[in-house]
């Protein structure tokens, strides 16, 4: 959120559009029994033998490593994009499977020479491994393709292994045909909801995706290592397990886990969420002046359900917050002011909840003691505050495994009545892997709504992998389509949209086009080219920013959407 606003990554949008544009995503098909990997060194256990990189930018590491002992490191430069390349023999005439496991910066693969159509695909930065997978088929003539990844300038070291071009023998050698994996291990609950078992295990070595299983019943497949099983029954204790897949086969069961959803109740199918209604607005209140009308928290309109409070400041010790009350520039509002106003919102049935981070926020929670910090901190704010809860929006990363710990720390202080909200960048949630996306799903037991901001963005990519640019019915619903499709509860969803031209510097759009996207998501109509392919009738709401800038405009934005979310069915 904009204190004022800027972006660090505007510049990024034309590349990305750019590398979507090109981008193969089509899906890869499993590899016959008889086809082998042409790749050389696949897994870098041999150094970069085989392999030439860009600018010596290429180098091999021990960890992380996917399989076996040895990973390639490459870190791009300002002009250099880290490229690491492969000459592949192949057939002509026929159809190989191409893909790499990927972990850190932004990661592309793909393959040239092939004599028909050159393909790649690519993802965003990922804490995790995550697979690459795309196909290509080779000209008539073709006996060699260039296999290559690479980051982008500037950004930051990406890492790949266990690439693999699987097809016809091309005659050129290559590494060893795979074999079945082994049974996953470490498989665990990572959280319930009334319809939902969020689920992760260990990874396996040589497996390229993981099959789920709800009481013996095979019920989805993944190539990561973590997994939610949806449309469950509230009250009913299911059994699961995962097996590891490869082109080889399937492996054995895992150790079966137990888990048991709870009842129905709360928050309207989301996690975390007190008593709020099935349908919410949220507005960001701001704590400083910067030319939008100066409000006390008594002058938001009834409009919002969730008036988060901009923003917490961080403090010298790490993973901290403070919250201030900027009463010079709130034209002397006092603290038992504030106080007294929160109560009284909250006496009407709404929420307010303190927002960490901001455009220039720099709260950074990467370990146990910070993340300790961070809830212990929080916690002391909803006391002297009354605050209901907390709204994360670092928009300078964050780690999911330690915010995770701190949210959850919060919550055992808290109790089940705490209201946690996240604020996004379009980029945050691109992808299941992104650290955003992997600490919502993380929390999802108890995290009340994502409202991801459509704004400030450039292009992005939608869930059908088609580009679409910011301002339009499809950037918002295509992207939310990611969130919806990728763990999340439609009850955790909302859609984030300046309330006039000032409140960000690109992404207003007409109130107009933020009902549309709503209904194209709650009931499937007023949907632009892009529909979904189901509708989504418990979706949260929205969200805007800020009430201030709303109150510069006479209400406008809140006055047409809030009465559309609240008529939502």
């Amino acid at each position: 959120m904009p204190r004022p606003r800027r972006r660090r990554l505007a510049t990024w949008s034309a590349a990305t559009a750019l590398a979507l544009s090109v981008a193969g995503l089509a899906a890869a098909s499993p590899a016959s029994a008889a086809d082998v990997n042409n790749i050389r060194n696949a897994g870098f256990e041999s150094g970069l033998s085989n392999w030439t990189c860009s600018a010596g930018s290429g180098t091999t590491v021990s960890s992380p490593a996917h399989g076996g002992s040895s990973a390639l490191k490459a870190t791009p430069a300002g002009q250099d994009n880290a490229r690491c390349s492969q000459s592949v023999a192949v057939k002509p005439d026929s159809t190989y499977t191409l893909s790499a496991w990927v972990q850190g910066g932004y990661s592309y693969l793909g393959v040239t020479g092939t004599g028909t159509t050159d393909v790649s695909t690519w993802t965003p930065d990922t804490s995790a491994w995550k697979q690459l997978s795309t196909t290509f088929t080779t000209g008539a003539s073709t006996t060699s393709v260039t296999v290559y990844t690479h980051g982008w300038y500037g950004q930051a070291a990406y890492y790949a292994d266990d690439l693999s071009v699987y097809g016809p023998d091309g005659g050129g050698g290559g590494d060893p045909a795979p074999t079945v994996p082994a049974a996953p291990t470490g498989l665990t609950v990572a959280g319930t909801t009334s319809s939902s078992v969020s689920l992760s295990w260990s990874a396996v070595s040589g497996a390229t995706g993981y099959s789920v299983y709800r009481n013996g019943t095979k019920v989805t497949a993944v190539t990561g290592t973590s997994a939610t099983v949806t449309g469950l029954t509230a009250s009913t204790s299911y059994s699961f397990q995962v097996t590891a897949t490869n082109a080889a086969g399937e492996s054995a069961k895992s150790a079966a886990v137990s888990a048991t959803t709870p009842g129905t109740g709360g928050g309207g199918g989301g996690g975390g969420g007190g008593t709020l209604p099935k349908h919410a607005v949220t507005g960001y209140w701001q704590n400083f002046n910067n030319g939008a009308t100066v409000q006390k928290i008594s002058d938001v309109p009834s409009a919002y359900d969730i008036i988060a409070v901009a923003f917490a400041d961080a403090t010298s010790t790490p993973g901290a917050v403070s919250f201030n009350l900027d009463s010079a520039g709130l034209g002397g509002y006092t603290a038992d002011q504030f106080k007294a106003d929160i109560k009284a919102k909250q006496a009407a049935g709404k929420k307010v909840v303190v927002s960490i981070g901001g455009q220039n926020g720099t709260v950074s929670v990467s370990d146990s003691a910070s993340a300790a910090n961070f809830a212990n901190s929080v916690y002391s704010l909803m006391q002297t505050y009354g605050f209901d809860g907390v709204d994360i929006d670092l928009e300078n990363g964050l780690n999911a495994t330690y915010m995770t710990q701190a949210l959850r720390s919060l919550s055992a202080k808290a109790g089940s009545s705490l209201i946690i909200t996240m604020a996004p960048q379009t980029i945050d949630m691109q992808s299941t892997s992104n650290s955003y996306f992997q600490t919502a799903l993380n929390i999802k037991d108890i995290l009340t709504v994502v409202n991801m901001q459509y704004y400030n963005s450039g292009s992005m990519l939608g869930c059908d992998g088609k580009v679409y640019s910011q301002g339009s019915v499809d950037f918002l619903t295509a992207l939310a389509c990611i969130q919806l499709e990728g763990g999340l509860s439609p009850s955790q969803v909302g859609l984030g949209l300046p309330a006039s031209t000032s409140g960000a510097g690109s992404g207003y759009v007409s109130p107009t086009v933020v009902n549309n996207a709503l209904d194209c998501l709650a009931k499937g109509t007023g949907c632009g080219t892009f529909k979904p392919s189901r509708t989504y009738p418990d979706l949260r709401g929205a969200m805007t920013w800020s009430t201030n800038w709303d109150a510069s405009s006479g209400n406008a934005w809140s006055n047409a959407v809030g009465t559309h979310v609240h008529a939502l069915p």
